[in-house]
């Protein structure tokens, strides 16, 4: 199986820090990357887009409340762009407003998930993405 690069968008360093160690013990990531800010996330791609070298993120957990570009600007960039908008892209916020989970799934997002508070169930979730998202469901590829 091949190697998986993961995009996290996440400004929270507790969050991506508990993020990183529920995919430590993945025999499936090879990469994480992560940016901190919206205008960070649409300058991360805009990079990738100018070099064909440089892989795509297989999959891309992302924030909604983001300085710079909130995550909903990040999603309509990635979901506008025709290379881009194969890669799934999981809403992965504090967020229960409704119209956060309308507008990501009006702008293309392939999921969207309410961040647990307790850490326990936050490495829980993270571990059923891994499993769903990676294990079982098959990503496109990014050949450009």
């Amino acid at each position: 199986m091949k190697p998986i690069k993961l995009l996290l968008i996440e400004d929270n360093e507790g969050d991506i820090l508990l993020t990183k160690e529920a995919f430590e013990d993945s025999s499936m990531i090879a990469d994480i990357d992560v940016v901190k800010d919206g205008m960070a996330a649409i300058n991360y791609f805009n990079k990738v887009l100018e070099d064909a070298t440089v892989t795509l993120p297989d999959l891309v957990l992302l924030d909604i409340n983001l300085p710079k570009k909130n995550g909903q600007e990040v999603l309509q960039f990635i979901k506008n762009n025709e290379i881009l908008k194969l890669i799934p892209v999981i809403m992965l916020t504090t967020s229960s407003s409704d119209k956060d989970i309308m507008n990501s799934y009006k702008n293309q997002a392939n999921c969207y998930i309410m961040k647990p508070v307790d850490i326990n169930s936050f490495l829980s979730v993270i571990s059923k993405i891994e499993d769903f998202w990676l294990a079982t469901a098959k990503l496109p590829s990014h050949k450009r």
